[in-house]
This record gives C-alpha cells, sequence and structure tokens, in this order.
C-alpha cells in the first residue's frame, strides 16, 4: 500500500505589501489639514520616501492624488475619500497580482496538469472577480471610518 505524505512549505517569497501601504499613506492624507511630504508620508508606514513617490506616481496619474508646489509643498487628496474606491487605487497601482499562487507549464502535454491548471485558473479567476467587485464598492472613506470605529471600539482615540 503506497502513503501520501502531504508536507507544510513555508514560503519566503515577499509579499507584495503596496496596496496597503497605498491605503495607509491616502489614509493620513485624508486625515490632514496639510499637504504632506514624501518624507512625512515614510514615516508613517517606515518606508522609503522614493518608494512613498513611486507610490504617488500612479495615484497622481489617476487624479487621485495631487502634488502642491512651494514652501509648505507636498501632496495631498486631489478628490472626496468618498469618490475614491479601492478598484481606483488597484488600478493606479498598475494592478498588482492578486495571488502568489499559479499554473505550472514543466509539462504542457500532461492530460492532469492540463485539468488542474484549467480548474485552477477558474478558481483564480472567480476569485478575483470577487475581489475586485469588493474594491469598485468600497471607498477611501469607508476604511478611514472603519478604522477610527475600530480604535473608538477599542476604547483608544484617533
Amino acid at each position: 500500500m503506497r502513503y501520501l505524505i502531504l508536507c507544510n512549505i513555508v514560503s519566503y517569497m515577499k509579499t507584495n505589501n503596496s496596496f496597503s501601504a497605498t491605503l495607509h499613506i491616502l489614509l493620513h492624507l485624508e486625515q490632514a489639514n496639510k499637504p504632506l511630504t514624501s518624507e512625512q508620508m515614510g514615516e508613517f508606514i517606515q518606508g522609503n520616501p522614493a518608494f512613498i513617490r513611486k507610490l504617488l506616481a500612479g495615484l497622481r496619474e489617476n487624479g487621485i492624488v495631487c502634488a502642491v508646489k512651494g514652501h509648505h509643498g507636498g501632496w495631498r487628496l486631489c478628490r472626496a475619500a468618498s469618490e475614491v474606491s479601492l478598484y481606483d487605487i488597484y488600478q493606479a497601482l498598475g494592478a498588482p497580482g492578486l495571488f502568489a499562487l499559479g499554473n505550472r507549464s514543466d509539462n504542457p502535454a500532461c492530460l492532469v496538469e492540463k485539468g488542474v491548471n484549467r480548474m485552477m485558473s477558474e478558481t483564480f479567476s472567480e476569485a478575483e472577480a470577487q475581489i475586485m467587485a469588493r474594491f469598485r464598492q468600497l471607498t477611501l472613506q469607508d476604511i478611514g471610518s472603519d478604522f477610527i470605529s475600530y480604535f473608538n471600539e477599542k476604547g483608544q482615540n484617533v
């Protein structure tokens, strides 16, 4: 009798956290009463200001943030938080991959591999469609309101 032994494999692949980081800095921009510099935003997420500027470039091209020049310059939201969906932000970041999982293509002639890939592709497409639908529903204001409610519930002031 043969036994199949399954192992837990720990992945050390770096997670792309640019979407989460972007939401974080956009919430700070939404709460600020003045433009913020990339250095200030970098401090919020313990990130490099150059990384912040890279994130902001796509957001600026899509009319989500605006650069303010001058002595008190920096970045600000160009649209109300209620008008910026998570889908808008996701697209402005270049629609980064949602899943670290993927299909094998080592033996494309193998019927088992084809069957697995077909089912996995269908599953990934369905999951992505659900996530995109949710991203279209949620706004930056929704995230901010949830954040404030969460901290008030925990007895901490924002």
